[in-house]
């Protein structure tokens, strides 16, 4: 009986090819997750990502996913009705507050915990490389930091309530207080628009605060 052929041996390490670490884009670009360059972020890249990225997991109410891309720009109009005045690059800052997302996607917060630091360690990363790409510092401001951050949970209770099932109980053991949004534009922002939609008011949104 003939003898089956000896297993190949494996190559040595100097000789592997490593892991492919980028994802290549739309627009050719390929973005490197280990060492991004601020050169190969473009944004109509993020745009296009964040439309079709769904926040809560998909888990919300209407015919559309409700995306990251919207999201940006209801945390943008909770942030004006909280402060009173949001000056362009800080809007620009807050446009882009979630843009590593294109890349890595949406991860739910209770996700996000069970991962830990590698995943921040990835998002961080990527941030830096998007401000930079738009003339913001690698990383913002303490105080902005706040501000962001309580728009961004002001925005998470009208989406967790009035989109993903949540009770005003829970959204306020969550995420803070319910923020103050005219009625007009809570309609507008909490109707889950199509993906179209989103990509073409987010780059809209970018290009007028890019041009003012």
């Amino acid at each position: 009986m003939p003898k089956k052929p000896a297993a190949p041996k494996p190559l040595p390490a100097a000789h592997r090819k490593p892991p492919r670490a980028w994802q290549r884009m739309l627009s050719g670009r390929r973005l490197d997750l280990l060492d991004p360059s601020p050169l190969d972020v473009e944004i109509e890249d993020i745009a296009h990502g964040l439309a079709r990225c769904a926040r809560w997991n998909g888990q919300t109410t209407g015919a559309h996913i409700f995306s990251v891309a919207q999201h940006t720009l209801l945390v943008e109009a909770v942030a004006r009705r909280q402060t009173g005045h949001v000056d362009r690059r800080f809007a620009l800052a807050i446009l882009l507050h979630d843009a590593p997302e294109y890349v890595i996607g949406d991860m739910i917060t209770p996700f996000k915990r069970v991962i830990g630091d590698n995943y921040k360690a990835v998002e961080k990363r990527l941030e830096a490389a998007v401000h930079i790409r738009f003339g913001l510092p690698p990383e913002l401001p303490a105080e902005l930091k706040r501000i962001l951050k309580a728009a961004d949970s002001g925005a998470a209770f009208l989406e967790a309530t009035k989109l993903a099932g949540f009770s005003i109980e829970e959204a306020l053991k969550f995420f803070g207080p319910r923020p103050a949004l005219s009625a007009a534009a809570e309609r507008d922002f909490l109707s889950p628009w199509p993906v179209a939609e989103s990509e073409k008011r987010y780059l809209a949104r970018f290009h007028q605060l890019l041009g003012a």
